[in-house]
C-alpha cells in the first residue's frame, strides 16, 4: 500500500480535498486502485449534527455515514463507494481509544496521547486504506489521506505527529506528503514568506514535503518557483503552480502537465509494467480520455442554461456543494455551461420583519426569469414559506423544477394547499400543532438524539407499474422499476393523506401522483406532476451519487428540460443509463431475506 498525505498551511480552505481528489483521479488513470481517508480535527463525532452554515453541507454516504463535504469530491472523482470509517475525527479518535481504556485493553497502562491515541490514529489509516471501494472487491493499491485545517493548529497536533511515526511504520518508498500553501499577491508580486514559515513549520513537526502545490491566482512565476525551490530545499521540479482556473476540472491536467504522475512513479516505486494488469492500464487510459474530453468539451460550449436555486443557507455557498455539482454535471452532458443564481428563499416572502426591498425585488427578478428551479433540502421554518411561492410558480407557470427532501415535501403542501383546497396543510416540522399535519415526524426516529438518528444512507424506491408510459423521471432512471438513492430526513409524507391528495388534485390541469415509494408502499419518495414539462420532487438526495461522467438523473432531467433538450436526454438515459452504487449493496429486504431462508435451508 502507498500513501500520499496531503497537508495545508497558511490559512484554511485553499483547495486540499480538490488537489487530494485529483492526485487520485491521476493514479486511477494509471490503472491503480485509489482510496481516499479524510481527517478533521474538530472534536464532534461526525458533521451530522453541524449547521451547513457552520462547515458547509453534510456528505452522505451509502452506509448512512454523515461526512465531511470532500469526501462528496473523492466519490466523485474517483468513482468510488467510501464509507463512515473514511472520515476520522478528534472525536471518534478519542471515543474509540477511552472504548479500550474503559474495557481494560492497556492492561493498565496509563493512556496517554502518545502513543495510545497516536497508534490508533495509524491503526485507523491502516485498516481503513485496505478496505475494497468499488465493484472489484479488491484492495486498493494507493491511499490519498487528506489532512483537515492547518499545520500547526493546536488540534491538528496528534495527527501530525500519528503522521510523523507512520511515515517510519510504512516506510519511506510508501509515504509520500503533498503540502497545500497559498502564495499571496501583494502590490503586484507574489510572496512566497507564508509558505516559506508553514514548510519551516512542517519540517520542526518531522514531515517533509514531497511536493509543494502552491496556490495562487495566476500562474506561478518562474522566479517564485526557484525561490520556492531554495528556501523550502525542494527541487524545482518539486514545486507544483496551481493558479485559478475557470473549473476544478481542470486541477488533474494542471497536476500531469508539471510531471505529477512521472514524480510518483519514480518517488513512490511503481512498476506499472508489471504490477498493473493490463485491463486496468486500458480501464485508465479510457478514464484519461474521457476525462479530457469533458474539461475541453466544457471550454467550447457557448450557449448557457440558467437555474435558480431558491435554498436556506445560501450565505455559504458551499452548504449545496453537491447540488451545484450535480447542476454542473448535468450542464456537461447538455453540452451547456450553467448559469446558477442563487435566491436565499426568505427574501421572496413580502411582510416580514426583515424585508429588504431590494432583495425582495431582486429574488422575484430572478425566479420570473429562470429557466428552471430547484429548492433543495433544509430544516427549520425560516424561508419555508419563500420556498413554497417559488414552488408554485414553477407549477404554474410550467418552468421545470426539482424539489430535493424539504423541497419535495414542500411542493406536496404547495399542492395540497392551492390545487386540493387544504388551506391549513403543513408541516409537522415548521408547525407542530397544525391542524392538516401533510408531512410528519417518522415513527422510529428519536425525538431525544439529534446525531445519527436521522433515515439515512442508501435506499431503494419502487416506481408504481402505470407511471412508466408517462413518467419523465422514470425514463431518466433508464426505465427501472427499482432506483437507490441515498437519503437524510426525519419527517416524510402523511401517508394516511397521501392518497387523498392525489385523488383530490386529479381533475387538475397537471394532476400530483406519488409514483415512487419504499418496499413496503408505505412511504412518499417520488412525486411528479404529470402534463407538465418537468415537476419532480424526491424524498432522497439524488445529488450525492452524481458523477462527472455520470451525472445524477433529477438534475439531468431538471437541466435538460430548461436548456429544452429533455426528449433526447430522455431517449439516451434509457439506453445508456448505468447506477453509480455497487452491485452489492442495491439488494431490497425481500431479496435478502429469500437469500438468508435459501442458506438456512441448505
Amino acid at each position: 500500500m502507498k500513501y500520499i498525505v496531503v497537508s495545508g498551511g497558511v490559512i484554511s480552505g485553499i483547495g486540499k480535498g480538490v488537489i487530494a481528489s485529483s492526485t487520485g483521479l491521476l493514479l486511477r488513470t494509471l490503472g491503480l486502485r485509489v482510496t481516499s481517508i479524510k481527517i478533521d480535527p474538530y472534536m464532534n463525532i461526525d458533521a451530522g449534527t453541524m449547521a451547513p452554515t457552520e462547515h458547509g453541507e453534510v456528505f452522505v454516504l451509502n452506509d448512512g455515514g454523515e461526512v465531511d463535504l470532500d469526501l462528496g469530491n473523492y466519490e466523485r472523482y474517483l468513482n468510488v463507494t467510501l464509507t463512515r470509517d473514511n472520515n476520522i475525527t478528534t472525536g471518534k479518535i478519542y471515543r474509540e481509544v477511552i472504548e479500550k481504556e474503559r474495557r481494560g485493553d492497556y492492561l493498565g497502562k496509563t493512556v496517554q496521547i502518545v502513543p495510545h491515541l497516536t497508534d490508533a490514529i495509524q491503526d485507523w489509516i491502516e485498516r481503513v486504506a485496505a478496505l475494497p471501494v468499488d465493484e472489484s472487491g479488491e484492495s486498493p493499491d494507493v491511499c490519498i489521506v487528506e489532512l483537515g485545517g492547518t499545520v500547526g493548529d493546536i488540534e491538528s497536533a496528534p495527527f501530525v505527529e500519528a503522521l510523523r511515526q507512520f511515515q517510519f511504520r510504512v516506510g519511506h518508498e510508501n509515504f509520500a506528503l503533498i503540502h497545500v500553501s497559498l502564495i499571496p499577491v501583494i502590490g503586484g508580486e507574489q510572496k512566497t514568506k507564508p509558505t516559506q514559515a508553514a514548510i519551516r513549520d512542517l519540517r520542526g513537526l518531522g514531515l517533509v514535503p514531497d511536493l509543494i502545490a502552491a496556490r495562487c491566482a495566476a500562474p506561478l512565476e518562474r522566479h517564485v518557483i526557484n525561490k520556492l525551490s531554495l528556501f523550502c530545499q525542494v527541487g524545482p521540479d518539486q514545486v507544483l503552480g496551481v493558479h485559478d482556473v475557470s473549473s476544478t476540472y481542470h486541477v488533474p491536467l494542471l497536476l500531469e502537465a508539471q510531471g505529477m504522475i512521472r514524480f510518483f512513479e519514480q518517488r513512490l516505486h511503481l512498476d506499472l509494467q508489471h504490477d498493473v494488469p493490463k485491463a486496468r492500464v486500458a480501464d485508465g487510459m479510457e478514464l484519461r480520455r474521457r476525462w479530457k474530453v469533458l474539461t475541453l468539451n466544457q471550454e467550447r460550449v457557448f450557449e448557457t442554461v440558467e437555474i435558480v436555486l431558491v435554498g436556506k443557507y445560501t450565505a455559504l455557498q458551499d452548504s449545496y456543494m453537491s447540488v451545484v455539482k450535480a447542476l454542473e454535471h448535468a450542464s456537461m452532458q447538455c453540452q451547456r455551461k450553467l448559469v446558477l443564481k442563487w435566491v436565499e428563499a426568505s427574501d421572496l416572502e413580502s411582510h416580514t420583519e426583515h424585508e429588504d426591498p431590494v432583495r425582495y425585488h431582486q429574488a422575484w427578478q430572478h425566479l420570473c426569469s429562470s429557466r428552471g428551479i430547484i429548492v433543495p433540502g433544509g430544516f427549520g421554518q425560516r424561508g419555508t414559506e419563500g420556498m413554497i411561492l417559488a414552488v408554485r410558480w414553477a407549477r404554474e407557470k410550467k418552468i421545470p423544477f426539482l424539489g430535493i427532501c424539504l423541497g419535495f415535501q414542500l411542493a406536496v403542501i404547495e399542492f395540497a394547499r392551492h390545487v386540493c383546497g387544504r388551506e391549513k396543510a403543513a408541516s409537522a416540522e415548521l408547525h407542530p400543532e397544525c391542524q392538516d399535519p401533510v408531512i410528519v415526524y417518522m415513527p422510529e426516529i428519536s425525538r431525544t438524539h439529534m446525531g445519527g438518528t436521522m433515515r439515512l444512507g442508501l435506499r431503494p424506491t419502487l416506481f408504481s407499474d402505470d407511471s412508466a408510459p408517462w413518467s419523465k423521471i422514470r425514463q431518466l432512471y433508464g426505465g427501472q422499476s427499482t432506483i437507490w438513492e441515498r437519503h437524510r430526513h426525519r419527517y416524510e409524507v402523511n401517508p394516511d393523506v397521501a392518497g387523498v391528495i392525489e385523488s383530490e388534485g386529479s381533475s387538475s390541469e397537471t394532476p400530483l401522483y406519488f409514483i415512487g415509494k419504499n418496499e413496503q408502499g408505505n412511504r412518499m419518495q417520488v412525486a411528479e406532476l404529470r402534463n407538465h414539462p418537468f415537476f419532480v420532487g424526491m424524498q432522497a438526495h439524488p445529488e450525492l451519487a452524481s458523477r462527472p461522467l455520470n451525472p445524477s438523473p433529477p438534475f439531468l432531467g431538471l437541466v435538460a428540460a430548461a436548456a429544452g433538450v429533455l426528449p433526447g436526454q430522455l431517449q439516451y438515459q434509457l439506453q445508456t443509463f448505468k447506477p453509480p452504487h455497487p452491485q452489492s449493496a442495491m439488494v431490497l429486504e425481500s431479496q435478502a431475506t429469500e437469500s438468508i431462508d435459501t442458506k438456512a435451508a441448505a
